[in-house]
């Protein structure tokens, strides 16, 4: 089993920021060419270019390692077949091959190519061109690496996970995915766990009024002045700070339903897909919410983490089932987080609602609704202050203030599954 860590590269000197830039931008190249080739083919109506037509295309071309060039043609071609199958399946969504030209490209380098030394890691650049040299202490079982621009330099790390055996578990489980909250698990046992999203929107909301008060600043600035390149990025530093604090909580609640699993002994997993709840109009601020969901990272992170636990794991539409009874079947739509039926009076939480009732659909089997569940916060409580208990009023007569040191670290301190600290170089 594998599992990807980041590591951020931060405090770059123009050196080494300069030659990451012109490598992605050789990787872009890469691939602008195998999409003129693949597009005049089509054009003229003659065999698409294969893995070796494409192999040979770039050989020996461009300025980077053989391997890495090899990466970008297969990344092109799977690119290509999922196009192709899309095209068949869903022809509503009038997918398009490739057909714009590209600036930058993530380039990556297989396990045979990366060389590691304690204390740095050496990326090959292609035969008599320096290597890249990262002061990173890889772990001894990571394999591919890949560098990626997200608002700054990233290295994405492939790293091998041992796996323990176990037996497989004969307990069905059904994930409901919420907005406000982000899993309610329901077993055929009538075990039920609720995992609260709140954390997670107030770090957007948090984020988006920022952005806004920054871009108000921003837009009384000449562009590209001194003034405008400083709060550009404070931006950019305020959109990193959110993302890496929002994966750490949706990490720490994907495994904590993981891990109430296990502990139920879960050995096939449903997760509801709730696509169709976005199709709907419901307003400026509701919309707005609605485009933040993240839904589909979710279900990527509940079902890689089940692999590594040995559940299987399949997802579906979900539609329907948060509006009918589980008791008698009456179908009506809730507005509050208690279902309350209107015809045989029947409540309970509106979320296990919708997860008991996958039970029926996708299982073929009823499941008496959980009369207790368990709920959980993401992450762990932040640790009061020191004088958190002591009021304003006795600060101000004895003249003491907040330390700014604490008060900062406790905004910015995060802790990530598959983030490490920041390096420097």
């Amino acid at each position: 089993m594998n599992t990807v860590k980041i590591y951020q590269l931060n405090s770059l000197s123009p050196t080494h920021y300069q030659r990451l830039r012109a490598a992605q931008q050789e990787a872009a190249r890469i691939w602008n060419r195998c999409m003129e080739l693949h597009r005049d083919a089509r054009l003229q109506h003659e065999p698409w270019p294969g893995r070796d037509v494409l192999q040979k295309a770039t050989k020996g071309l461009f300025a980077l390692h053989s391997q890495s060039i090899q990466m970008v043609t297969h990344a092109f071609l799977a690119n290509i077949n999922t196009t192709q199958q899309l095209r068949k399946t869903h022809p509503q969504m009038r997918m398009r091959y490739p057909y714009k030209e590209k600036a930058f490209y993530p380039v990556s380098w297989p396990a045979q190519a990366v060389c590691k030394e304690p204390g740095r890691v050496l990326l090959p650049m292609g035969r008599g061109r320096p290597s890249l040299v990262l002061p990173l202490a890889l772990p001894d079982t990571s394999r591919s690496v890949t560098l990626v621009w997200n608002d700054g330099y990233e290295l994405h790390v492939c790293v091998e996970i041992p796996q323990e055996e176990q037996a497989p578990g004969e307990v069905h489980a059904t994930v409901d995915l919420g907005e406000i909250h982000l899993a309610a698990v329901t077993t055929t046992t009538s075990k039920a766990l609720i995992v609260t999203g709140r954390g997670i929107r107030s770090l957007k909301r948090q984020r988006t009024k920022a952005l806004d008060r920054m871009a108000k600043k921003q837009s009384r600035c000449t562009k590209h002045s001194r003034r405008w390149k400083k709060l550009q990025s404070a931006k950019t530093k305020q959109s990193r700070r959110a993302e890496r604090r929002i994966r750490d909580q949706r990490h720490q609640a994907t495994r904590k339903v993981i891990t109430f699993c296990i502990e139920q002994e879960v050995g096939t997993l449903f997760i509801g897909n709730p696509h169709g709840v976005r199709k709907g109009n419901n307003g400026r601020h509701h919309n707005q919410r609605m485009s933040l969901w993240e839904y589909s990272k979710d279900i990527d992170y509940l079902t890689h983490k089940s692999e590594q636990a040995h559940i299987a794991c399949f997802t579906g539409s979900e539609r329907g089932t948060s509006s009918q009874c589980p008791s008698c079947g009456h179908k009506h739509k809730p507005r509050n987080r208690q279902w309350i039926c209107k015809a045989c009076g029947f409540t309970g939480h509106r979320d296990l609602v919708g997860s008991i009732n996958m039970h029926t659909l996708f299982f073929g089997e009823q499941v008496n609704f959980p009369r207790s569940f368990t709920y959980l916060r993401p992450g762990n409580v932040r640790k009061s202050c020191r004088r958190a208990d002591t009021p304003q009023c006795r600060l101000s007569e004895s003249g003491l203030q907040p330390h700014v040191a604490d008060v900062v670290s406790s905004e910015t301190g995060y802790r990530s599954d598959d983030a490490e600290k920041p390096v420097s170089l």
